[in-house]
């Protein structure tokens, strides 16, 4: 009995062992960062950036691979079956919270499935409008809108995506009427708002703000609760004409559920240290994304806030995926 109880303890304290110096070498070997959407959008280049400060201070390689498809649920789904080794991260949007109420079933569980690891970044949006609205304020829109109710049409990226919940967010906190046309992507929803056959949208600034220093659409206000460093000339859509208007999406980094504590701080410490970094900040603002920096507790409180809000304002405006 006594052999058997030292043996096993023994054995314990060696993959305790084995435990620390493999959470203290990692990586060994490449890590592979799922991005569920299209190369070259705003949170491919959140992913990027992760990967090469990653890379930097943790060694190894880690490596993009987008897996675009059904609002990033396709590559949300291929994490959440993946071993919680830390050789397979992701990241993700708010719409990954967004997708647990806008979809009538997931293969996964959003909160349960995944362990949080880092914000990376905030990613706001902007309210445009075509040129030939005849407005140049939130609240000349609102006015507008209530005028003619049923008339306008706005463009998103898709049934429940970030700029879908941000402008029905909008419309009921303005109480007014707008015709929403989903698209299938960013770029498309935006090519129909240039060419005049929708009128307005929300869009990511990294989309919006060529278009906007162009003159081809018109900003009335960015959603986040303050200014954005990358446009500062930009009111609020608070300040512009909707008092309390607030819609801040995220960037940030997830795992599989389970994967160790111990390794999920190593890799949240050396995100933090890089997004303070005056060369990360420039990199970050200069695709119109405000860098944040948090713990894993406050990636999971804000994903349980945000799906409580998103729930609600689903249920409002009766949006489903199949």
């Amino acid at each position: 009995m006594i052999r058997r109880l030292l043996t096993l303890t023994l054995a314990f304290a060696l993959t305790a062992s084995a435990a620390f110096v493999t959470a203290q070498n990692y990586p060994t070997r490449p890590v592979r960062i799922i991005v569920p959407w299209p190369a070259g959008g705003s949170i491919d280049a959140a992913g990027r950036v992760a990967a090469q400060r990653l890379s930097a201070a943790l060694g190894g390689a880690f490596v993009v691979d987008n897996r675009a498809g059904a609002a990033g649920t396709i590559g949300a789904d291929l994490v959440a079956k993946s071993p919680a080794d830390g050789y397979t991260l992701m990241v993700h949007s708010a719409t990954h919270v967004a997708n647990a109420t806008t979809y009538k079933t997931l293969p996964y569980k959003t909160l349960e499935d995944f362990t949080p690891i880092a914000f990376l970044s905030a990613q706001p949006a902007v309210l445009v409008t075509h040129p030939s609205l005849p407005v140049k304020s939130v609240r000349e829109f609102i006015a507008l809108a209530k005028k003619q109710p049923g008339q306008i049409n706005y463009a998103s990226s898709g049934n429940g995506s970030s700029p879908h919940l941000a402008m029905a967010l909008f419309t009921t906190s303005a109480n007014i009427n707008l015709v929403h046309v989903p698209f299938r992507g960013g770029p498309p929803a935006f090519t129909s708002l240039l060419a005049g056959e929708t009128q307005a949208s929300i869009a990511t600034l990294p989309n919006a703000l060529p278009h906007i220093n162009g003159g081809r659409v018109r900003a009335l206000g960015v959603t986040t609760a303050k200014r954005v460093s990358s446009a500062p000339n930009l009111p609020t859509i608070g300040e512009s004409g909707l008092p309390g208007y607030e819609m801040n999406p995220w960037i940030s980094l997830f795992a599989p559920a389970g994967l160790r504590r111990e390794v999920v701080d190593r890799i949240n410490s050396a995100i933090n240290k890089a997004l303070v970094e005056p060369e990360v900040a420039k990199i970050m603002v200069g695709q119109g994304l405000e860098p944040w920096v948090g713990t894993p507790e406050q990636l999971a409180a804000r994903m349980r806030v945000d799906l409580e809000k998103f729930a609600k304002l689903i249920k409002a405006i009766g949006v489903t995926n199949e």
